[in-house]
Order: structure tokens, then sequence, then C-alpha cells
């Protein structure tokens, strides 16, 4: 941990008071592994979800214009708590050695308005997305008809970056999975994705996303898509039957990763209607607003799902689709307040995508 001049050492519990803006601690990406882990993170999901948080309510994310980009401004509030995370997206940031997409999070006291802490955003996000992912993968395989699966014995996943590696790595640290296979567009990034899995134990494997598997794929009884396509990459036919799928990757009301006679043929969970049937690209292209808003197919929310109100239907897959949304941040970073360790952190690390 980093602070401002003046700030006590020690963030424990006791510390987490109210300060004056000269003094707020900033919480380095060291301080939030020390303080939760991926397992800690989906608990700190689930356990939101089953405490009542009003996700259908959630505040909307923002975007706002820059002579260089955009702003992502995703504000939400607890009863202990008010936090926004602030996302600068720069496309011409690579061409200068510089990250695409930079984070920090703001946390305040939800009483005073006080600041509280400032994290590391992008870091936060790698822990906290896969976890929510988590969350509704999870519900649906314990969904599944045929009966309740606790383990994954076959994932796929699609994509090769910096959150298709931490939904395996989270995936594999709360249930058990077998067989991995990563499917990726560049062959060395997905090489070097498969290494770093299969260094920690992690039976991984690649594909080419050109000349992938097909019978392979279909027999995955999860696959996950964590791309940054605007268009299809997964159809009806590339799943199987029963198959749990997870779309996660692209985001906006323009863009998708499911083709329509996928989303249109399966039993549906998203974060939250609203939030969905505002930015979900995955939806709003399969069918019209007012059909999703009439209820022309039934979507359950992730509070729905924890709670057991989700049915599936033989040999129909289950699709869960995420846009990301500001109450998941203020979860974990909640989670993180509490647990951080008295240590100070070594400054934050590199940036990963945190629209998602």
């Amino acid at each position: 941990m980093t602070t401002v001049p003046g700030t006590p050492a020690a963030l424990t519990p006791a510390a987490l008071t109210p300060v004056a803006p000269a003094s707020v601690p900033v919480i380095g990406v060291d301080e939030i592994d020390a303080a939760i882990d991926r397992r800690g993170a989906v608990d700190a999901i689930e356990s939101a979800l089953r405490d009542g948080v009003d996700i259908e309510a959630d505040a909307r994310r923002l975007f706002s214009p820059l002579d260089s980009g955009e702003f992502l401004l995703m504000p939400t509030q607890s009863p202990e708590h008010a936090g926004i995370k602030v996302v600068t997206i720069a496309p011409h940031n690579p061409e200068r050695g510089l990250p695409k997409i930079q984070a920090w999070y703001l946390v305040f006291d939800a009483a005073t308005l006080s600041p509280l802490a400032i994290l590391e955003g992008a870091h936060l996000t790698t822990l906290r997305t896969p976890a929510v992912t988590a969350v509704a993968i999870r519900g649906m395989l314990q969904a599944d008809p045929r009966g309740a699966r606790e383990g994954i014995e076959s994932l796929a996943v699609l994509g090769s970056g910096p959150q298709a590696e931490a939904h395996v790595r989270t995936l594999v640290d709360l249930m058990p999975v077998g067989a991995v296979s990563i499917v990726g567009r560049t062959a060395g990034r997905t090489a070097d994705l498969v290494e770093r899995l299969r260094a920690d134990g992690i039976p991984a494997v690649g594909a080419d996303a050109e000349s992938r598997d097909a019978e392979s794929l279909r027999a995955a009884d999860v696959v996950i898509a964590a791309t940054s396509s605007s268009v299809p990459v997964l159809g009806r036919d590339d799943v199987g039957a029963h198959a749990v799928v997870a779309a996660v990757g692209s985001h906006g009301a323009d863009r998708r990763e499911l083709a329509a006679e996928l989303v249109t043929d399966a039993d549906l969970v998203v974060e939250a209607r609203a939030s969905a049937f505002r930015e979900n690209g995955n939806l709003l292209q399969a069918r019209d607003l007012g059909d999703w808003q009439t209820g022309a197919q039934p979507v359950t929310n992730l509070r729905e799902l924890v709670a057991g109100a989700f049915v599936r239907r033989e040999a129909r897959p289950a699709v869960y689709t995420g846009v990301g949304m500001s109450w998941e941040d203020l979860a974990v970073v909640a989670r993180i307040l509490r647990q951080a360790p008295s240590a100070e952190a070594s400054p934050q690390r590199g940036n990963t995508d945190v629209r998602k």
C-alpha cells in the first residue's frame, strides 16, 4: 500500500474511517492480492447477491468523450460505502507504448461521503469479472436438468487475453475442472497462455480460432467467450445440447459474441435485466428491445439465480451474458477494505482491459 503523506501505515478495519482528502490510502496491485484471492472475490459477489443488493436499480455506466478517447464512469452505493470506478480509454496509447485502458477506484464513506481509499482499478476488474462469471456458471451447472453438476469436465475458452486467463484460474480455484482448451486468434499469445497454465498444473491445450476442432468445442460442458469480437464467435451448432455458455468479452449494444439462434434457443441469465436491455449486444441483436421488455423470452438475473429460481430445460444450452456492473466492483472493494493487511505493498503494476 502507498499513501499520500500523512496516511497511517496500517490499513486495518479501525483505520478505515473517513479521512481528509490529503491522506487517502492508495491500494496497489500487491496489496489487493494480499487482501483477497479469487475465491474471496467469488464469495464477495455471491454474498452481496444473497444479502439483497438491488441489482436492477444499480446506477448506469456513464461514457463521456474526450479529445484523446473517453471516460467510462461506474458509480454505485451500498449502506456502508459509495464508490466509483474511473476508466480512461485511449485508443492511440498502444502506439505510445502505454496501456489503452487504465482505471482507478475511489471509495467513500456512505454517510459522510468522505474518501476512504483509492484502489488500482484494472487489477480489481480482473478479479471481479471472472468472479461474477463463476457465480453464474456455478448456478447454471447446479440447475442442470440431468442433475446438479459440481464441477467442469471440459472447459473451452475463446480468447487468450487477461480475462480469458483470469476466468480459467478463477474456475480452477473454485471447482474441479478437467480438460481446458484455449481457442485463440493469435498463435503466440495462445501458446504463451497455455504454457503459463500448464506450468501451474492446469491441463490446458491450445487451438487455433480459424481451424478449431468443432467436435471438441461441442463436447465441452462449459464454453466461455472472452474476446473483443464485434461479430458472433459462437453459434447454436457450436455448442452441445446441455452446454453452459458465458459471453463476457464484447461490450456495447452494437457488439456481440453470440449468434442470435444461440441466444433465442437458450435458457438465459444476465447480471440484471435493466443493464442487459440497455447495453448487451448479445441480447439486443438477437431480438428487438420491445420483445425483451414484453417477455418474449424468459431472462433470469443473478440474484434470482443464486436464490435457486433459474429453471433449465432439457437439451437446451444455458447462456450467461454480462456487461459489467458497478455494484460488482464495490462488493469486492468492500471485502478488500475489511481484509487489507498492514504491510506496505509495492507500486501498482500494468493495466488490463477493464471495460468488462
